[in-house]
Formats: C-alpha cells, structure tokens, sequence
C-alpha cells in the first residue's frame, strides 16, 4: 500500500467501546432480530476475528465479516443529531462499537490505519443505512435522513487484534495515497454512478463495493450502446 503520513492533529480519542447481543423487537407485525442496541463497556475490551469480545451480529451477511467487524461513529456526529431532530443519542447511539472524539470521520480515507491501544484497525467503508437504524431510533425516515447527511461513519477491519478501552488515543497511522474518502464512496453510491470506476482502483475498500462498481459500470455500458 503506497501510504502518505498523515497530519500530525490526526489523533481521536475513544470516547466509548460499545456492545450488544442480539436481542428480538417487534416492527410492523413482525419479530426482527437485531444487535443495533449497544452499551458502552468499562475497562479494556479485546478486539480480535470479526468483532469485539462480548459483541455479537444477528445478521452477519448485512453488518459483519471481516470488512465490517467494528463499526465506528463520532460523538460530534451524535450530537449533531440530537440538535436536528432531538433525539437524546448517547455513546452506541447508533449501533456503533466505537464512539469517537476529535476526528471527521467523512474525511477518513479507505484504506487508513488508525492504532487504538494495542489494535491496528483499516477503514473499510461507510455505513450504507436499512431499516433497522430507522427502528433504534423511532423513526422510519431516519436511515433516509442518515444518509442525505453524510454522517457515515465507518466500518474497519481488525488487522492486529488486540485491547482498546474508553480514554484511548486514536492515531491515524498511515493514509493511503489514492486519497478516495469515506463520502466519497458515499457520493458515489448514491448520486454519482459515473465514477464507479474509482472503487475499482482502491484495493484496501469492500470487495462487495468492487462487484458492486463493476455491476454498474456493465449496466452503463449497456445504457450507452
């Protein structure tokens, strides 16, 4: 991976390490299992295969593997929220596993390192919104609204397990130098299809995002001919 050192302010702090099981809510006449429920923890929690000790998915096509085994948020991004539609979110809020300080989360790169106490972790993705967001915070237009934000967050993968607990600096340790961030893969999801191509030049992102630009780009040239 062809890095670039980040900028020496590129230091978070942990604000929360959250966890849940999964657990069965009710939703337009149907029982729905989901872990989007999580807790803040105390004292240092081990990150190792796919997620973190005491966490656990209840739909681990959608939400785990090895590309999204921790899902990170940012305590500003909570709080931006709670002003626009005063909805009281803390720590977990969002079905995070970590709750950050200090860092755009938007502007993180895919690819980058971040080093949390003893783990080494990599900006997978963003967080692509379903329904159930819509059902932790009690509105079914939120994951909409979600993702018109641009409050992502991100998913990493765990490439040096490890401990991490509340209080611990997040260091942006290496930066990829193909520069394609967070909302970028975002923007293109969602309202810019003409450069799928990008996806398919970085290779630390999703392999799900390199089938997915290669489905739209097929479907494009089809359009064109």
């Amino acid at each position: 991976m062809t890095a670039i050192p980040p900028p020496a302010a590129d230091v978070g702090r942990l604000v929360s390490v959250n966890v849940g099981h999964p657990t069965e809510v009710a939703w337009r006449g149907r029982t729905l299992r989901t872990s989007i429920w999580k807790s803040p923890v105390v004292g240092p929690v081990r990150a190792r295969g796919v997620n973190l000790l005491g966490d656990a998915q209840a739909d681990r096509k959608a939400h785990g593997g090895p590309d999204k085994a921790l899902y990170a948020y940012a305590a500003a991004d909570l709080e931006w929220w709670n002003g626009q539609l005063g909805l009281g979110l803390g720590p977990g809020g969002v079905g995070e596993n970590l709750t950050i300080a200090d860092l755009d989360l938007s502007e993180a790169v895919v690819g980058e390192l971040w080093q949390v106490g003893s783990v080494v972790l990599q900006v997978t993705q963003p967080r692509i919104p379903c329904y159930k967001l819509g059902i932790r915070v009690g509105d079914d237009r939120f994951p909409e609204r979600f993702a018109e934000a641009r409050r992502h967050g991100v998913y990493l993968r765990i490439l040096a397990e490890g401990e991490l607990q509340a209080g611990d600096e997040v260091q942006v340790a290496e930066r990829p130098a193909h520069g394609l961030r967070v909302v970028d893969v975002a923007h293109i999801f969602y309202d810019q299809h003409q450069r799928a191509h990008e996806l398919l030049c970085v290779p630390e992102l999703a392999r799900s995002w390199h089938r997915w630009a290669r489905r739209i780009l097929k479907v494009g040239s089809h359009e064109d001919t």
